[in-house]
């Protein structure tokens, strides 16, 4: 299973979701999922992150000017079957005690017409830095947002499960899903 792709994946996700006028808003964690999938042995694996929190800055007037900073603990990610947890965390996928931390920057949101927006951003994962780029859904209704969307990601771009037995069993591809609610402090 690819839990790192997952990790830049949820990072994204969860930093366009947030926006709306800049200010602080508050993620409502119980109502906000970051899930990933990938295939491994012929099977859909499912995951997600429990401990993740950032910044963030919207302005639904100049989504141009919007920023954000997620920072996602390796760690938390679960896996299911849940066997596969410590696998994906450990030194040959996530190596979350050599790399703690996953870490999403915000680059660019642009309209791309109504309520969807175009997501460029820097994702770090194992000290590797790559692009991404996705579209999302974002509404804004007064002091409330949400946010859906989703990407793929090549876990072997982050160094992530690229040798052992392992490798040969588990798909390259991650899908990150993501929907975030959140409100204005």
């Amino acid at each position: 299973m690819n839990p790192g792709a997952v990790l830049p994946t949820a990072l994204l996700a969860w930093v366009l979701l947030v926006g709306a006028r800049p200010g602080p808003w508050t993620i409502e964690r119980d109502a906000s999922t970051i899930v990933m999938s990938v295939n491994a042995f012929g099977l859909t694996s499912m995951g997600h992150f429990e401990d993740w929190g950032g910044d963030i800055a919207f302005d639904p007037d100049s989504p141009e000017l919007s920023r954000a900073t997620v920072i996602v603990q390796a760690a938390s990610l679960r896996v299911r079957p849940a066997f596969a947890t410590a696998r994906a965390t450990g030194p040959g996928f996530l190596d979350a005690a050599r790399h703690p931390t996953i870490r999403f920057q915000l680059r660019a949101l642009e309209p791309s017409g109504g309520e969807r927006y175009s997501a460029r951003a820097d994702v770090t994962i194992k000290g590797t830095t790559r692009p991404v780029a996705f579209p999302v859904d974002l509404r804004t209704t007064g002091d409330r947002a949400q946010m859906t969307g989703g990407f793929t990601v090549d876990r072997a771009a982050f160094g992530i499960g690229t040798s052992g037995l392992w490798n040969n069993f588990v798909a390259r591809q991650v899908t990150v899903r993501v929907s975030l609610q959140a409100r204005r402090d």
